[in-house]
């Protein structure tokens, strides 16, 4: 890859600070030098409006892109919309895979996301049997991300149950999910990891479903996992208040308190949603410095309700966004619903500030996803240039001083016009280098519903 230089009108410089002039050279994939209040050498690309390292979406499935819109035509609750879910699901095979997650993946390049973990738990045919590569549809999703210009975290999903207790065997599409057993799953996970393990853009990881997908005393297999691999551990947590319901009846305790006492927490882990937690799964989070996803704009379409996302920052557990099930694709809108949901919540307003909005969609997202060399434009760091227009018809008027707030509380997916990501420039004036991708969206959708 090409040595670079691009001159940036304004770019988001550590410790949080929009920077006027500032020239950050390039060289393959990783920054070599970033030249504040220097005019643009010759040669340079310039890049207009604010450019903010590249961001990273925690949480995706990206299968659920399928399903938007289809899932607002009537009213219900995440119960039956997880039945649509679940019809789609059972209709994906690996060269469908491929091109649906291409395409959504491609759409959030768009939206400058620039590296994306993804949730996967799709390991088999429908109704359970294995593929002659038991870990193509791994592979799919890899090979997607590459395609489309991001790179990826793999977690690699532990699903062997259907509800929290004994009793609940995998049925319908949900067998597709299983591998039996936690050492089934890491033997599995174990070859998945063994093919990537050299390839700086891809880092598999491990997830937990949840409480409800996996037995407590098999929960130890999967981190014993991540300690043998460098990826994260990730988890569904307290996402809906029957969840915790049911974990309470099983097990005497909740979620976070289960994870906890079978070695799940840490600083490489992640609980996603963490909606209905206590103070005492607050204290065990925080106090383990476990990561929280929040995916606002997922937890409203589901009605799961709101996260105390500042009392869990406040405790000392880092705050990351997701798309989740890509009702939205828009870390901005990510971003802005958290401090917005607090403000519906508590009636007051200025909870959070853009920095540390921008901190989560940035650098401690990239963290929790195992690449904690990225989320700064800073030398050293993984190329990832994310340009976004501050002359729109939504961010018309900001400066400066405020560009953050314009940006974090005004701006959409569709005002990113550029993104360098790992060196390599996958959108230039708002397209991208796979071409439409709305027709490549439509497509994909198409052949799965």
């Amino acid at each position: 890859m090409p040595s670079m230089s691009y001159w940036c009108e304004l770019a988001w410089l550590p410790p949080g600070e929009a920077v006027a002039g500032v020239v950050v050279d390039v060289e393959g994939e990783r920054i070599a030098a970033v030249r504040p209040g220097v005019p643009a050498p010759p040669g340079a690309v310039r890049l207009a409006g604010l450019t903010l390292p590249g961001l990273a979406n925690a949480h995706s499935h990206a299968f659920h892109r399928a399903l938007r819109g289809h899932t607002q035509t009537e009213k219900g609750t995440f119960w039956t919309w997880r039945d649509q879910m679940y019809a789609v699901a059972d209709r994906l095979d690996p060269d469908t895979y491929l091109a649906l997650a291409r395409a959504t993946y491609a759409e959030m390049a768009l939206a400058g996301i620039t590296c994306v973990g993804e949730f996967h738990y799709l390991h088999h045919a429908p109704g359970g049997a294995s593929y002659a590569d038991t870990n193509v549809m791994g592979h799919a999703l890899i090979a997607a991300a590459r395609e489309a210009g991001l790179r990826i975290t793999l977690l690699d999903t532990c699903y062997l149950t259907g509800g929290a207790g004994a009793g609940h065997l995998l049925s319908g599409a949900q067998l597709r999910f299983g591998d039996g057993t936690a050492h089934r799953w890491a033997e599995r996970a174990e070859g998945l990891a063994g093919v990537y393990a050299d390839q700086a853009d891809v880092t598999v990881g491990a997830a937990i479903h949840s409480v409800r997908a996996v037995p407590p005393e098999q929960m130890r297999v999967v981190a014993e996992f991540t300690r043998r691999h460098p990826g994260p551990l990730h988890a569904h947590v307290s996402e809906q208040r029957a969840e915790n319901e049911a974990c309470v009846q099983a097990y005497a305790a909740t979620p976070v308190q289960v994870l906890h006492d079978h070695g799940v927490l840490g600083p490489r882990s992640t609980a996603v949603h963490a909606t209905h937690v206590s103070d005492v799964d607050i204290a065990l989070l925080s106090g383990s410095s476990t990561h929280v996803c929040m995916c606002p704009t997922t937890e409203r379409d589901l009605a799961d309700g709101i996260g105390p996302a500042r009392r869990l920052r406040d405790a000392g557990a880092p705050i990351t966004l997701g798309s989740d099930s890509h009702a939205v694709i828009d870390l901005f809108e990510e971003a802005r619903a958290v401090e917005l949901d607090e403000r519906l919540g508590t009636e007051e307003r200025g909870h959070w500030s853009a920095a540390e909005l921008l901190d989560a969609a940035t650098a401690a997202g990239h963290a929790s996803l195992g690449f904690p060399d990225a989320g700064q434009l800073v030398a050293g760091a993984w190329a990832d240039l994310v340009s976004v227009r501050l002359d729109s018809v939504r961010t018309a008027g900001a400066v400066r001083a405020s560009a953050a707030e314009s940006v974090v509380f005004a701006a959409s997916a569709a005002d990113v016009h550029s993104v360098v990501s790992g060196g390599r420039r996958v959108v230039e004036d708002g397209r991208h280098a796979l071409g439409d991708v709305g027709s490549l969206l439509v497509e994909a959708i198409a052949s799965v519903r």
